[in-house]
């Protein structure tokens, strides 16, 4: 039987630059406890010429859980800013009030 993740990988195959496929299998790896390449594809996904807000948003949650809090704050304030670009003032408060949690 195919996993999630062998399915997302497969139709990433046919369309390597999918925001949406990259983000989706990025938290399968995180359920998966391959936290080196969820990172990883997060941050492929934040460097984009359109950075995909919501990978800031889960980056800086799995790296607040891995207790690597300085880099989960530099996520967090590079994801306001971005929201803060595309308008996305819902994503920016968000990723505002885990900031504030970090301390």
């Amino acid at each position: 039987m195919t996993s999630r993740r062998e399915k997302l990988e497969a139709m990433l195959a046919d369309d390597p630059n999918d925001q949406t496929l990259r983000y989706m299998l990025a938290m399968e790896l995180e359920k998966e406890s391959d936290h080196g390449r969820s990172l990883d594809l997060l941050q492929r996904l934040m460097d984009d010429e359109s950075p995909y807000v919501p990978a800031f948003l889960m980056a800086g949650q799995q790296l607040a859980r891995l207790q690597r809090t300085d880099e989960a704050a530099n996520v967090y304030r590079s994801g306001i800013q971005q929201a803060q670009q595309q308008g996305d003032d819902h994503a920016a408060g968000e990723m505002g009030q885990f900031l504030a949690e970090l301390g």
